[in-house]
């Protein structure tokens, strides 16, 4: 009897291990859960506004890592090309489910890099001026996520004319390797004949050669200069703004990110609400269950923003109620 009674106690205690070692359903859960990997191409603080609007729109739509719902892994290449490619290759390594890219760098080395895992884009230009079209006029079928067109370049460059009506020469500084920046020169140069401005151009090709070229307009006297989207002009712009502002130049850009940082004034796209909007559509993927690939969309949100102190270095102290003051 005692030894039955051994055999009932081993089995049971057996059962009770076995049980204890099973995954419990949260746990099997959380082995499924998406793995979105976040792409930036250097480190930037304008750049920066659309991953906190990308992880603010997963947050709002139930997908955030303070819950286990989701795991973001994340790399800067911090403008290094090599580096931007390894970070691209980890993450296909990792399968990840997900690839959100941060500005056009990243978004180009993504698609280059798979054609299986889907890459929601953001700061990037269309598929189309991002040079990222098949023979066929296609995109790439992974790519969805959000861009800009550069149609709203026109508007930004009439604020030159809006602020200083007397203004006859712009300076330009660009990134001939750039899609976008080169194709926003095209409308700068075209919204600048109509406005009888001379246009002078430095082309660089990273950050460290802007001071350089920066120096060279100023000495080719320009009395304004136009920050355009470049992935250059983000990571030096500080370097700008001080030399514009030595030399009392107005600095007129597309993105609204570089009024804080010392330009004038802008009109473009909200950095935050891009990434927001670019977070909701991969949300929306998820949700799907992985399934349903969203189409690529134009940001919605656009704002005209003037920085308040370096406009009243310029005596601009009558500011426009459509503005957006920081």
């Amino acid at each position: 009897m005692r030894t039955q009674n051994k055999i009932i106690f081993l089995l049971c205690s057996t059962i009770f291990i076995l049980n204890a070692c099973k995954p419990k359903k949260s746990d099997e859960k959380n082995t499924n859960k998406p793995v979105i990997a976040f792409l930036d191409a250097f480190v930037d603080e304008t750049i920066a506004q659309a991953k906190t609007g990308f992880y603010k729109a997963l947050a709002d739509n139930g997908f955030q890592e303070s819950d286990s719902s989701i795991t973001i892994l994340y790399r800067n290449a911090q403008g290094d090309i090599p580096t931007l490619t390894q970070a691209c290759d980890y993450f296909i390594s990792q399968k990840v489910d997900l690839i959100a890219s941060n500005a056009t760098l990243s978004t180009i080395t993504a698609v280059q890099k798979t054609s299986t895992i889907p890459v929601c884009m953001m700061v990037s230009p269309s598929p189309q001026n991002a040079h990222l079209l098949d023979a066929k006029g296609n995109a790439p079928k992974n790519l969805f996520g959000v861009y800009e067109t550069l149609a709203y370049i026109d508007t930004s460059v009439t604020l030159i004319n809006y602020f200083f009506p007397n203004a006859k020469h712009l300076g330009v500084i660009y990134n001939q390797a750039e899609p976008q920046s080169v194709s926003a020169l095209e409308h700068i140069q075209a919204a600048c004949k109509l406005l009888n401005l001379q246009v002078s151009v430095v082309s660089v090709s990273n950050s460290s050669e802007t001071q350089l070229a920066i120096q060279s307009l100023i000495g080719k006297g320009i009395d304004c200069f136009f920050a355009m989207p470049d992935n250059s002009i983000f990571a030096s712009f500080e370097v700008i703004a001080a030399s514009c502002k030595s030399k009392k130049i107005p600095v007129f850009t597309s993105e609204a990110g570089l009024v804080k940082r010392g330009a004038l004034c802008a009109y473009g796209a909200d950095m935050y609400a891009w990434g927001y909007q670019a977070g909701e559509q991969a949300a929306q993927y998820l949700k799907s269950d992985k399934k349903n690939l969203p189409l690529p969309e134009l940001v919605k949100k656009r704002i005209r923003v003037i920085n308040k102190s370096v406009a009243l270095e310029f005596n601009k102290t009558a500011i426009d109620s459509s503005f957006i003051v920081m």
